[in-house]
Parts: structure tokens; sequence; C-alpha cells
């Protein structure tokens, strides 16, 4: 679980989480998803937000029944495919959800 503060502080990344789900077309549920995600596995340095916000947004698209595949939210939020892939399992177990069996 995140604090309110959380989101104030990182107002920044919560906006380009924003601009990544526009540009996937996300619906609210996954968007809403992926900002809980994301604010409550956040991790400490920076350089790591940008990977944890784009496998926030493809778990939160699975867990919302609106997916995407993970090329598409790489593209979108300007990763390799091979870091949503090595993280968004890790991200929805942290976060107390348990990752689809396929």
């Amino acid at each position: 679980m995140y604090r309110a503060g959380d989101a104030r502080e990182e107002a920044e990344w919560l906006g380009e989480l924003e601009r990544v789900s526009d540009r996937l077309d996300l619906d609210a549920e996954a968007r809403s998803t992926a900002r809980d995600l994301f604010l409550s596995t956040l991790p400490d340095e920076d350089r790591s937000k940008r990977a944890a916000l784009a496998a926030s947004l493809y778990a939160a698209s699975l867990v919302a029944g609106d997916q995407r595949p993970q090329t598409a939210v790489a593209d979108a939020a300007d990763v390799s495919r091979l870091t949503i892939q090595g993280r968004w399992k890790d991200l929805l177990e942290e976060a107390g959800l348990d990752p689809p069996d396929w």
C-alpha cells in the first residue's frame, strides 16, 4: 500500500503514466489499477521508475481485462519488451495479486 503523499511526490511519473495510457487507449479501470500498482511497488531509484511504470501498465491491462501486448506497452513507454517481461509477474505478486497461469 502507498501513502497519500506518494501521489503528490510522484506527480511527474503519474503524469507520464497518463500519457502512456493515452497512447495505449487504456480504459479507466486499467489506468486506475496501473496507478495503484505503480504507487504500491514504487522503486527507490529514479532509473527504475520507467520500467516499473511500464510493468504496471501491462499488468493493469491484464487485471482490468483491457489487455495490450507487451510490445505495444514497451513502445508506448519507451522501454524494451524484455523489461516488462522480466517485471510484471513480480510486480503483481508484490502487490498481493496472483499472476495468470498461462
